[in-house]
C-alpha cells in the first residue's frame, strides 16, 4: 500500500460518494469514462511515487541558494518538472485547443493531490501555474492567452502571484507597488494591452525566481495614479498586471531581462523546496524596452490584465483557486503523516497488553498499534484526514457543477456553496490535519521527534497552510463578515438545503446510527444558525467579528460532520475499510462534534474577553 494516499479512499470518494462518472453525460466530459479518469490517476501516482517522493527529503536539507545572481537547487526538482509537464499534467483540465484532456476539476485535484502528498515543495511549482494560467485565461485577451497561458500549459514557462509587500502583509489596501502608463507612442496599441512601467516591491512570492522554466509570469497588483496623480487609496485603485522575468518580443520570442529582481529569499521553517522570494520591481538593474523597439526606460514592463481598478476582483480567481488548494496541500500532508504512523504503529514492538492477571513480563512485545491510546491517536487522524480530503474533493466537484451543469439554478446553487466552503476547505485542513501530523509524531514517539523519520518534517512543511493564502483569522472574518451574509444569506441558506437533504436522507432509512447522527447534526445546526442571527443583532460589528476564529472552527466542525454522514451513507459492505470508514464517522460524531456546543456557547455570550484587552496588559 502506498504511504502517500490511499487509492481505495480516493476511489471510494470519487466514484462511490461523488460519482464523477455521471460527469461523462456532460458534454464536456463525454469523451470521458472511468478507464480515462482510472489513467490519469495511475499516471499521477506513479509519477508522484518515482519522480516527486524521491527527493522530498534532498530538497528539504538541501534548499534553494542565492549567488547573488543565480537561484541554484537540485537538479531533481526540474527533473521531476518535466515528467509532469511531459505527461500533459499541467493543462489536464484545460480546454482540448490548449492542450488539455479536459478532465474534470475534482478528478483533476485528485491526480494533483499525489504530488503534493509526495512532495508539497516541488509542487507548488506547478500548482502556482495553473492557478496563474486560469486567472489569465477568465481575465486575460486571446493575445495575453497566447503569449502567457499557452507556454504555460507545456511547462516553458511558469507563474506566481504576486500580492503581500513587507508593509502591508495580508492588508492589501496598504500595496504601494505603483504602474505608470509606458510613456512611449505605440504603447497604447500594444497587441498585448496597455503597457504599464511598475515600481515596488513584494514579499513572499513563492517561486519567484529559478531556471526551471524559460520564463516566469509573475501576476502583480499595483496601483495606476488617479487624476491627481496619487495612487488611487484602498482596494478600489488595485490594478492587475502581467509582468514576465523576461520580455516577449513582438515576433513572439523571448528576449532581454525585464527590470524584475530577486532581492533575496526567504529560510523557511517548512516548505523549503519551494523558493520564497523577495522581489524588487523597476529598481533599475535592467531598463527593459530595446526589445519593443523601445529607448530602455525605468521600470519593469507589464501588461494590464482586465480593467483598471478590478486588479482585486480579478486575483480573487487565482486567491480562491489557491485557498482550495491550499487545503488539499494541508490534507494530503496530514494524510501521508497518518499512513506513515500507522504503518510504523504495525512494524514497532513495543509493550505488554494488560491482561486479568496483570502483563506477563515474559510475553513478547505487541506492536505498539494494539495498545488502545495509539489506537485513539490514529483513528483521530483518520478522521480528519479522511474528513478533509472528503470536503476538497466535494468542493472541486462544485467546481465542476458551477461550470458544466446543465441547470443554471444548479450553477448558481454551486457557485454559493462555493463561497461560503472555500473559508472552511481552507482553514479546517490547515487547523486539523496539521494536528494530525502532531499526533503521528507522537505516535512514533521519540523517533518522530528526529529526523530519521519524515513526519517531523511533514508538520513543519504543513505549518505554513494555516498561515499563507488568508490566515486562520482572516478566514473566519471572510466567513462571518461576509459569506454568511451575502445576498441576504443566500449561501448559508444554499447549505442548508444541501444539509438538509442528506439529513432526510439519513433520517428516512433503516439505520438507526446514521438516524441518531443525523439528529445530533441537526441539532448543532439549528444551534449554529441561532447564534449566527445573535452575534449579527449586536450592533456593533466589532463585537460580531471579535471572535470570528472560534465560529470558523464551530462552523467548520459541523461542515465536516455533514461530509463524515455523507460518507457514512454511501459507504456499503462489511470489509475492513467499510468498517473503518464507519468507525471514523462514529469517532468523529462522538468526540469532535460536541466540541462545538461549548464554543457556540461562548459566541451566543457576545463575550468581550479578547476585545477589552489592552495592549498595556500584555
Amino acid at each position: 500500500m502506498s504511504l502517500l494516499l490511499s487509492r481505495r479512499d480516493l476511489s471510494f470518494m470519487l466514484y462511490d460518494w461523488l460519482a464523477v462518472e455521471s460527469l461523462c453525460e456532460r458534454p464536456r466530459y463525454a469523451d470521458h469514462s472511468r478507464e480515462t479518469f482510472e489513467a490519469a490517476l495511475d499516471t499521477s501516482e506513479a509519477i508522484a511515487t518515482d519522480k516527486f517522493a524521491p527527493h522530498n527529503r534532498k530538497s528539504d536539507l538541501n534548499e534553494p541558494t542565492f549567488d547573488g545572481e543565480r537561484v541554484h537547487m537540485i537538479p531533481e526538482v526540474g527533473e521531476a518538472l518535466r515528467a509532469f509537464c511531459d505527461a500533459g499534467l499541467m493543462a489536464a483540465a484545460q480546454d482540448y485547443d490548449l492542450g488539455g484532456m479536459q478532465l474534470p476539476t475534482v478528478v483533476d485535484k485528485a491526480c494533483m493531490a499525489w504530488f503534493m502528498a509526495a512532495n508539497i515543495g516541488t509542487a507548488a511549482y506547478p500548482f502556482l501555474s495553473i492557478g496563474n494560467a486560469n486567472l489569465l485565461l477568465a481575465h486575460g485577451t486571446p493575445a495575453q492567452i497566447d503569449a502567457f497561458v499557452r507556454p504555460q500549459m507545456t511547462g516553458q514557462f511558469l507563474g506566481t502571484m504576486c500580492l503581500s509587500e513587507p508593509q502591508a502583509g495580508s492588508s492589501l489596501s496598504d500595496v504601494a507597488t505603483r504602474a505608470v502608463p509606458d510613456a512611449a507612442p505605440d504603447a497604447a496599441g500594444d497587441p498585448l494591452g496597455p503597457r504599464y512601467r511598475l515600481f515596488g516591491n513584494k514579499m513572499w512570492i513563492s517561486a519567484g525566481e529559478h531556471e526551471l522554466s524559460e520564463n516566469i509570469v509573475h501576476l502583480v497588483l499595483a496601483k495606476i495614479p488617479g487624476p491627481d496623480g496619487k495612487p488611487v487609496p484602498g482596494v478600489k485603485g488595485l490594478s492587475l498586471f502581467a509582468v514576465p522575468k523576461r520580455i516577449i518580443k513582438r515576433d513572439g520570442t523571448l528576449g532581454e531581462r525585464n527590470d524584475v529582481v530577486l532581492a533575496g529569499l526567504n529560510h523557511k521553517m517548512g516548505y523549503r523546496g519551494t523558493t520564497n522570494t523577495l522581489l524588487n520591481f523597476g529598481e533599475g538593474r535592467h531598463r527593459p524596452g530595446a526589445d519593443l523597439g523601445l529607448d530602455p526606460a525605468a521600470g519593469a514592463i507589464g501588461w494590464l490584465v482586465g480593467q483598471p481598478g478590478q486588479g482585486l476582483a480579478a486575483m480573487f480567481h487565482m486567491m480562491n483557486e489557491a485557498r482550495i488548494g491550499v487545503g488539499l496541500g494541508a490534507t494530503v500532508l496530514g494524510y501521508t503523516g497518518y499512513l506513515h504512523a500507522l504503518e510504523y504503529a504495525r512494524n514497532r514492538p513495543q509493550g505488554r497488553l494488560m491482561g486479568p492477571a496483570g502483563k506477563n513480563a515474559a510475553a513478547p512485545q505487541v506492536p505498539i498499534v494494539r495498545h488502545p491510546d495509539v489506537r485513539r491517536m490514529l483513528l483521530a487522524q483518520k478522521a480528519y484526514v479522511e474528513g478533509a480530503l472528503g470536503l476538497n474533493l466535494y468542493c472541486a466537484r462544485l467546481v465542476d457543477d458551477q461550470h458544466t451543469h446543465p441547470d443554471e439554478a444548479a450553477r448558481a446553487e454551486a457557485e454559493l456553496l462555493l463561497d461560503i466552503l472555500t473559508p472552511i476547505a481552507k482553514s479546517w485542513p490547515s487547523q486539523w490535519c496539521l494536528h494530525a501530523n502532531s499526533l503521528a509524531i507522537q505516535v512514533h514517539g521519540g523517533y518522530g521527534y528526529t529526523r530519521d523519520y519524515p513526519v517531523e518534517q511533514f508538520y513543519r512543511d504543513n505549518r505554513l497552510n494555516p498561515i499563507h493564502e488568508g490566515t486562520h483569522g482572516i478566514q473566519g472574518l471572510d466567513l462571518l463578515g461576509r459569506k454568511v451574509v451575502m445576498q441576504n444569506g443566500a449561501a448559508l441558506a444554499a447549505l442548508e438545503a444541501r444539509l438538509r437533504r442528506d439529513l432526510g436522507r439519513a433520517q428516512a432509512g433503516e439505520d438507526a446510527e446514521l438516524q441518531g447522527y443525523a439528529l445530533q447534526l441537526d441539532t448543532r445546526w439549528r444551534r449554529l444558525l441561532a447564534v449566527t442571527r445573535e452575534l449579527w443583532d449586536s450592533g456593533d460589528p466589532l463585537l460580531t467579528l471579535a471572535n470570528a476564529s472560534v465560529y470558523l472552527e464551530a462552523f467548520g466542525h459541523v461542515v465536516l460532520a455533514w461530509v463524515w454522514l455523507q460518507q457514512a451513507m454511501a459507504v456499503k459492505g462489511d470489509d475492513d475499510f467499510a468498517q473503518g470508514k464507519r468507525q471514523a464517522c462514529r469517532y468523529f460524531f462522538a468526540w469532535e462534534l460536541p466540541s462545538v456546543d461549548p464554543q457556540l456557547d461562548l459566541l451566543a455570550s457576545l463575550d468581550t474577553t479578547t476585545l477589552d484587552m489592552q495592549e498595556g496588559w500584555f
